[in-house]
């Protein structure tokens, strides 16, 4: 299946991908698009939009306090242990606001604000952030413990 997002990803468009790919679409193929030509691409690509938070016809979005990641967990019924607390470091690293919900989430912000001071490109950000998702959530396992 290939899922669609808005280009030049941060915190919440890389940690949906890695859940994806992990626990839902092992298969599953990543485009990255403008803003603007997100829904045009998705028709023509056949792919489940995600993480437009401008765009309200995009289902799998930021809902209340929750952040995509979030809602992607509860959308596919997600149950993995230590997924909950990765949830919660994911939404303090990617919304303002939410900073308190997670110490954590400010040293994943951290990384991926060098992320971008580096200039990689969306598919190098998924290669070189997913196993930090890895450790992020057997860190949060080892935590539940």
């Amino acid at each position: 299946m290939k899922w669609i997002t808005r280009n030049n990803i941060k915190v919440d468009r890389v940690a949906c991908p890695w859940l994806i790919k992990r626990f839902i679409d092992r298969e599953a193929e990543f485009l990255f698009v403008e803003e603007a030509c997100l829904l045009e691409s998705a028709k023509r690509e056949g792919a489940i939009p995600f993480d437009a938070s401008r765009i309200p016809e995009v289902k799998l979005n930021h809902r209340g306090n929750w952040c995509t990641f979030e809602s992607i967990i509860h959308d596919y019924a997600v149950k993995e242990p230590g997924l909950d607390l990765l949830a919660l470091i994911v939404r303090s690293a990617d919304i303002d606001g939410q900073e308190h919900v997670a110490a954590e989430g400010r040293g994943l912000r951290a990384i991926s604000d060098g992320c971008a001071a580096l200039q990689l490109t969306d598919e190098e950000r998924l290669d070189r952030l997913f196993p930090v998702y890895d450790a992020l959530l057997a860190y949060c396992r080892m935590k539940a413990a």
